[in-house]
């Protein structure tokens, strides 16, 4: 059973979420704005701005800049457009990193060192990457802002990252807690604070 102090909001259903086309997140890793459009199919991205709790200080420097991604501990200040990171727990598996109170997972066939994502086109599908645009920050509450980063996807978007790892949601969980992404086909895992694997797989 998942630890229900992690889900005290109300969580919309997944398919509900906002989808972004790719397309407007033009020149991810660059500060080009001449930089060309990428011509490769776009993932479906799920929308990640929050309207948080009050109580971080609005003018905290950030802990950690990647080119123009700003990355703070904690939690985002109310009404901040920005991707934050949470943590849940799981009986079976533990620990584990949300967002928009839903799991967080890694796959195998990526890589961490350097960051590369190879989900792409039906694969981003039903898996799509948390992105994100220019003009948001990321938020990590529970994870070392240190370990979050973000890698630019062959559509150019901005895949946030833990560790090295790029992150997915999974288009099959519909509420806060749902972990069915957990183990399929033996190379996707809810990935904990660490970047790693969630129940030691």
């Amino acid at each position: 059973m998942l630890s229900t102090k992690h889900f005290q909001r109300a969580a919309l259903p997944f398919a509900a979420a906002s989808v972004i086309l790719a397309g407007l997140l033009s020149a991810c890793g660059s500060a080009d704005p001449a930089k060309p459009a990428p011509t490769a199919s776009p993932a479906p991205v799920v929308s990640t701005s929050v309207a948080a709790p009050a109580g971080a200080p609005q003018n905290q420097a950030p802990a950690k800049m990647q080119d123009w991604l700003k990355i703070y501990g904690g939690t985002a200040p109310t009404g901040t457009n920005g991707v934050q990171l949470a943590i849940a727990d799981n009986n079976a598996v533990g620990q584990y990193v949300t967002a928009t109170d839903r799991a967080l997972y890694r796959f195998d066939n990526d890589t961490a060192k350097p960051p590369k994502s190879n989900c792409a086109g039906n694969c981003a599908a039903t898996w799509p990457p948390l992105v994100a645009q220019r003009g948001q920050a990321v938020y990590a509450g529970g994870v070392d802002p240190q370990l979050v980063g973000f890698v630019e996807r062959a559509d150019g978007a901005c895949q946030i990252t833990i560790a090295g790892w790029p992150v997915y949601f999974f288009a099959k969980d519909q509420k806060a807690g749902d972990l069915l992404g957990q183990g399929v086909g033996g190379v996707w895992h809810a990935v904990t604070p660490t970047g790693g694997k969630a129940g030691g797989n």
